[in-house]
């Protein structure tokens, strides 16, 4: 298998990941809105998926029509910060739990959550977001897609982490000690 043909199913495994997020998202809104969730930001969320959407498309289309020689140290060292970006969003998503999707939904009454990488960042799940955003298209030396997605993305997380804050300053202050969501 080529480097091109390996990097390429990287990228569809990816975007088979972001499917599965999908699903997960999908059931865990229907949760929060069936507790009374309510939702804000909504003007951003189309941006975030053609922005995420296209971000998959644009580094395999640059991969294949630029076809650069990659570095091994380059592509392998880009390929562990992917899998660690990977387990971080993963990490984020399995702490969340049921209070876990891609839209910014509050179930009123419950706390913040602060286990898990929330005991260290506010917004975890947002540097696996940046790192990848770097590192996957770098993989195989996607660099346009890499600086064009990192200015755009760093755009909407401006909106997307104000509109989350606002947010989540409605809940009650944060209970020691584990919360059952």
């Amino acid at each position: 298998m080529t480097g091109l043909t390996a990097f390429t199913v990287l990228v569809l495994l990816v975007g088979l990941e972001r499917v599965a997020e999908l699903v997960v998202s999908k059931r865990n809104a229907a949760w929060s809105m069936a507790h009374g969730g309510r939702e804000t930001g909504r003007g951003h969320y189309p941006v975030m998926v053609v922005l995420h959407t296209g971000f998959l498309v644009a580094m395999l289309v640059e991969a294949w029509v630029v076809r650069p020689d990659v570095p091994a140290a380059l592509a392998w060292s880009m390929l562990a910060l992917v899998v660690a970006a990977q387990a971080l969003r993963w990490w984020c998503i399995a702490t969340l739990g049921r209070r876990w999707n891609t839209r910014v939904i509050v179930v009123p009454g419950l706390p913040p959550v602060t286990g898990g990488p929330y005991r260290f960042l506010p917004h975890p799940n947002y540097v696996a977001v940046v790192v990848e955003g770097v590192a996957l298209p770098m993989v195989h030396l996607a660099w346009i897609t890499a600086v064009v997605f990192t200015v755009a993305n760093a755009v909407l997380l401006s909106v997307r982490i104000r509109v989350e804050d606002a947010a989540l300053a409605t809940l009650p202050a944060p209970v020691a000690g584990p919360v059952d969501a």
